[in-house]
């Protein structure tokens, strides 16, 4: 486990080298729906998706009057269409019927919508709300396991971890900063610690090649 100055030093050092990304102008449906789709993709199919379906359906309202075998075209380049098309389409039609068209900005309340685990509620809460939340896809859960800033098994486990050791301040910044880092340096079949910026604070550094 890290102590708190060291998982400072880490924030701190891929802040150096990375800026904070907000998704689809931090519109929440949009995050919400960016986010169904960039499940088991690359961000740029998840992008290619995303502009694709709303560059057709312009809100939640077109899209849940939408055909569901056209929002399936239209999705098709972030995989696993059929299903991310029909989730869309129902989880747009909850919204209006339950929730008046507008996302959630609770935990609870976008557990409820079919499809969407802490994963994708975390990530509507920091990039549409900027509600202080720790989203761990596979690099966050990667990552932090490799560097020794936990040991666990699971996303979710890695969560309640995480929430415990990071100071609040930097939730809104670690799932985005830990991606790019992830996406460009510390590739999971490529790692390269001799231009990591946070390399001093990883336990896995001196068995790097």
């Amino acid at each position: 486990m890290k102590t708190t100055e060291e998982i400072k030093g880490i924030i701190d050092g891929l802040d150096e080298i990375y800026d904070l990304r907000f998704f689809e102008d931090k519109d929440p449906y949009r995050v919400l729906i960016r986010t169904i789709l960039s499940q088991r993709t690359r961000d740029e199919n998840t992008d290619k998706a995303t502009a694709e379906l709303f560059s057709v359906y312009k809100n939640i309202y077109e899209i849940a009057d939408a055909p569901v075998e056209e929002i399936e075209k239209l999705v098709k380049s972030a995989g696993f269409y059929r299903v991310k098309a029909g989730r869309i389409k129902e989880v747009s039609n909850i919204l209006i019927d339950q929730f008046g068209g507008k996302v959630p900005d609770n935990m609870k309340e976008l557990l409820t919508l079919p499809g969407v685990g802490r994963k994708t509620a975390n990530c509507v809460l920091v990039y549409a709300f900027e509600e202080p939340a720790i989203p761990v896809d596979t690099h966050v859960h990667r990552i932090s396991n490799l560097m020794g800033m936990v040991n666990t098994k699971t996303p979710e486990e890695t969560e309640e971890e995480l929430v415990k050791i990071v100071p609040r301040e930097d939730w809104l910044v670690l799932n985005d900063y830990m991606v790019q880092f992830g996406q460009t340096i510390c590739k999971p079949n490529h790692m390269q610690c001799e231009i990591c910026p946070v390399a001093d604070y990883c336990d896995h550094h001196n068995g790097c090649d």
